[in-house]
């Protein structure tokens, strides 16, 4: 029997990303296993991206590791993420993914 091909991952992080999901878990006042990724409405494009700690990863959330950093991903915001890249960067007016 054939062995199932692996499962393409949602998304990947960049080394700058996994560096601040590392200090937001080393950072937060109780122990969280990493940062959920989600989405809701609203933004200039109807919807808008949600980052919330995760103390118990949820059975349905697509797990991205990488460079160190835990990334849980909301089923619901799959869709929208699938093939992309998250980054954090810091500039004169701005930090963020």
């Amino acid at each position: 029997m054939a062995s199932a091909r692996p499962r393409p991952s949602v998304m990947t992080l960049t080394e700058r990303a996994a560096a601040r999901v590392r200090e937001l878990v080393e950072g937060a006042e109780r122990p969280i296993a990493g940062v959920r990724v989600g989405v809701k409405k609203g933004g200039c494009a109807g919807m808008e991206y949600t980052l919330e700690p995760v103390e118990t990863p949820a059975a349905t959330d697509d797990v991205v590791t990488g460079h160190g950093a835990t990334v849980y991903v909301d089923p619901k915001a799959v869709l929208f993420l699938f093939g992309s890249v998250m980054d954090y960067e810091t500039t004169k007016l701005r930090s963020g993914f």
